[in-house]
């Protein structure tokens, strides 16, 4: 474990503030019984269907209109409402109009696809790019690849199996400036690094009470639940807000937190799961529907290195002191010649040991267009984020909320238990200031839910004698929506 001392908290303020500022359903029948294997030529108009605009599924349209090899020729989400802003979004960049289709599933038997992008919500982005694999096509699916870590497993597995190219929507690492300051970290010039941290304090305010909310009249909800259980939205606001519930979303950790986690372990070198998982916070500041932490902190066990991850939903101070409620995401490596911080999705600032700036990275890149390249050259190794890696980091943050959710309340002084974790140590006393600073009472009546200490293998992609814990691994499929080796 990384020793630390409590006032290294203050110190990571300072160093985000120094870098900052360096850097101012219906019944069908399922068509996929045999594989199909259509080759993209060098030369070949490449066809994409994508599947979900009503948020970064738009910009995918956007990418792939404007891309001489590309041609946006279906773009499909259950609800109809949105057919004519996907398909005007192509038209206006590629001139000619696109298919709408509201079922993916009509979608994944057109022959005439080669590409299906997938930025549906979190519950459907394993299935639907495994049923898209499947039918010969290759596939751009958004982060988090998975809503649990079996089914991004088997979405990896059949990728390999059928011999289609995937990328996940983890950007950064098509990025220039974040490449050449992970290169930085790998060629050595902090040192020994045993320790990143991941941020992602991004406000999220009350989402009302728990109501029966009602389904948008163009929206097919059977399709939209797809795996998940067919029930009633529990929510005021249909669209966004199923983040914030277990059946269909990962909380923040897995939402905005994914590409922090992605880029920790990027530089760390950490190509595998870790050995243990553990995981405190809770839904604080606001009672409301939403059933995910809004505030959460994560510990990540590696044997000798760490990656310790911090959720924050509530008003936060920014870099630079002022409590606005703005937001910040990024990283801190701490090595032993010293530190980098990365505040966005493509820059970072390396510190020496006296916190003085020594050499900063940004730069842009074109990920969608790194996805296309594969695509032609039908090789797994040109791409920047294949599957396997947005499994890991996916699966990363499933851990640690099953850790959470295993939980069982503690007020918040018991916290002080976890400090035989010394490297907590700066993270407890963060979170106190963090509370107080939202009027939040430190006082008995102010609990957390103190998650379980789970041992994981791996090499197996199981925890090591919990057996509830191995039971939210994976989830209950609806009929017609099951992920292919699942065992009831």
């Amino acid at each position: 474990m990384s020793r630390l001392t409590r006032r290294d908290f203050l110190r990571d303020a300072a160093l985000l503030a120094t870098a900052s500022a360096a850097l101012a359903g219906d019944s069908y029948a399922q068509p996929w019984e045999e594989p199909i294997l259509k080759k993209v030529g060098p030369n070949d108009k490449i066809r994409v269907a994508v599947i979900g605009f009503n948020g970064q599924g738009l910009s995918h349209i956007k990418a792939y209109a404007a891309m001489p090899e590309t041609e946006v020729a279906v773009v499909c989400d259950c609800d109809a409402n949105l057919a004519d802003r996907g398909i005007k979004a192509a038209a206006d960049i590629q001139k000619t109009a696109p298919k709408f289709e509201q079922d993916l599933r009509r979608v994944m038997e057109d022959r005439s696809i080669d590409v299906v992008t997938i930025a549906t919500p979190n519950h459907w982005h394993a299935l639907a790019a495994i049923w898209a694999v499947q039918n010969g096509k290759d596939v751009y699916v958004e982060k988090p690849v998975s809503h649990n870590v079996f089914e991004g497993r088997r979405l990896v597995e059949i990728a390999r199996e059928h011999q289609r190219i995937v990328q996940t929507g983890t950007q950064s690492r098509s990025n220039a400036g974040m490449r050449q300051a992970i290169e930085y970290l790998h060629a050595g010039h902090l040192g020994q690094i045993k320790l990143a941290k991941g941020l992602c304090y991004k406000f999220r305010p009350s989402i009302g009470p728990r109501v029966t909310g009602e389904v948008p009249k163009t929206v097919h909800y059977d399709l939209w639940c797809g795996p998940a259980p067919l029930l009633p939205p529990q929510r005021t606001r249909f669209h966004y807000d199923w983040h914030w519930f277990w059946d269909y979303g990962n909380g923040d950790l897995g939402n905005q937190g994914i590409h922090e986690m992605d880029k920790a372990r990027w530089g760390l070198k950490l190509d595998r799961l870790c050995d243990r998982v553990f995981s405190f916070g809770g839904r604080l500041g606001y009672t409301d529907a939403g059933e995910t932490a809004n505030t959460q902190v994560s510990c990540f066990d590696y044997g000798d290195v760490q990656i310790i991850f911090e959720v924050r939903g509530l008003a936060t101070a920014d870099p630079m002191g002022k409590n606005r409620g703005k937001n910040f995401v990024g990283n801190i490596w701490y090595g032993t010649e010293g530190t980098m911080v990365s505040s966005s999705y493509d820059a970072a600032v390396v510190l020496d040991p006296q916190d003085k700036v020594v050499k900063q990275f940004k730069g842009g890149g074109q990920h969608h267009a790194n996805f296309i390249k594969a695509v032609k050259s039908r090789k797994v190794e040109d791409l920047n984020a294949d599957v396997e890696q947005g499994h890991i980091s996916s699966a990363l943050c499933h851990l640690a909320n099953i850790s959470y959710r295993m939980g069982t309340l503690h007020p918040f002084e018991s916290l002080s238990m976890l400090n035989q974790r010394s490297s907590l140590a700066p993270e407890i006393e963060r979170l106190r200031v963090h509370l107080e600073d939202n009027k939040i009472a430190i006082n008995s009546d102010l609990r957390l839910q103190v998650g379980m200490d789970l041992a994981f293998d791996p090499a197996k992609e199981q925890f090591t004698g919990y057996r509830q814990a191995n039971a939210w691994l994976t989830r209950e499929y609806r009929k017609g929506f099951e992920v292919p080796g699942h065992s009831a």
